[in-house]
């Protein structure tokens, strides 16, 4: 059991059999009442989001979750395709499960897959990703004057804004919690 004090953003805990990350977390200490505990929680299978208020000194289950190391194969309609690295064993994922990530990802791309009781139950992207841009208006002289950007489309398919500076066959680097660009690869 682990009490609700020690909880902060990033742990996993169980709720009605369902693991939850904590996603904010805040302590509201009232004048001479008890402090009680705000929790915003992800369902870790779900995505759904659990807002829970909990009294000082309450417990909740802990959830063991495991990471296991991953290498992105392809995907197909339904499924991403994973590899385990050491055991070479192929496996598919949910879609669903990946969150949106199958955009940052090209084949070989390794990645830490977090694992519930032996189910896989969410895709931990690395924070920067490099792909190579493949679309890409050319830059025009004087385009930089304001600093402005433009529309390009990186090899997975993914389109995002990029400085009028980057052409077609560069490689970038991308952050995955923003999809936004987040300079040039070395």
């Amino acid at each position: 059991m682990l009490s609700v004090t020690e909880l902060r953003k990033g742990a996993v805990f169980v709720e009605q059999g369902k693991p939850y990350a904590v996603v904010e977390y805040q302590h509201i200490k009232v004048g001479r009442g008890s402090a009680t505990i705000k929790v915003k929680a992800r369902d870790l299978k779900s995505g759904s989001v659990l807002e829970k208020t909990f009294i000082s000194g309450a417990t909740v289950e802990e959830g063991e979750v495991e990471r296991r190391k991953a290498q992105y194969l392809y995907s197909d309609e339904k499924n991403l395709n994973f590899m385990d690295p050491n055991s070479f064993e192929q496996f598919p994922i949910s879609k669903s499960i990946g969150g949106g990530g199958e955009k940052f990802l090209k084949e070989g791309t390794e990645v830490f897959l977090q694992v519930f009781q032996g189910e896989p139950i969410n895709v931990e992207l690395p924070l920067k990703v490099n792909l190579k841009v493949t679309e890409a208006p050319p830059g025009e002289k004087g385009d930089t004057k304001q600093g402005g950007s433009k529309e390009a489309m990186v090899e997975t398919g993914y389109r995002l804004r990029v400085p009028m500076f980057v052409s077609v066959g560069e490689t970038i680097q991308i952050n995955t919690e923003t999809g936004e660009y987040a300079g040039r690869s070395s």
